[in-house]
């Protein structure tokens, strides 16, 4: 019995998340945002390079940064609004 050491294509190329990763870095958080972007990109190059497995680990932690960089902006935009009511309420 042959055994080959080639890894086997899965049925289909993950999804890079590219658009989420720029609607988070546009809208929420950039500093975060340009790291899930740094990973979509990567997806694309993995996966012509034949390193599946390495590819969806890129989509994967492309998605996780992009969320992560929304739920900082959702923390920032929930502080902005508290202070503004705490601070600026008392002022009037």
């Amino acid at each position: 019995m042959e055994t080959n050491n080639f890894a086997q294509q899965p049925q289909r190329k993950p999804n890079n998340n590219f658009a989420l990763a720029i609607i988070s870095t546009i809208l929420c958080c950039w500093p975060l945002g340009i790291v899930a972007i740094i990973k979509a990109e990567k997806v694309d190059s993995l996966w012509n390079e034949s390193r599946y497995d390495e590819a969806e680990e890129a989509a994967s932690s492309a998605k996780t940064w992009s969320f992560i960089a929304m739920g900082a902006g959702a923390v920032y935009a929930i502080f902005v609004f508290i202070f503004y009511f705490i601070f600026y309420s008392s002022i009037a």
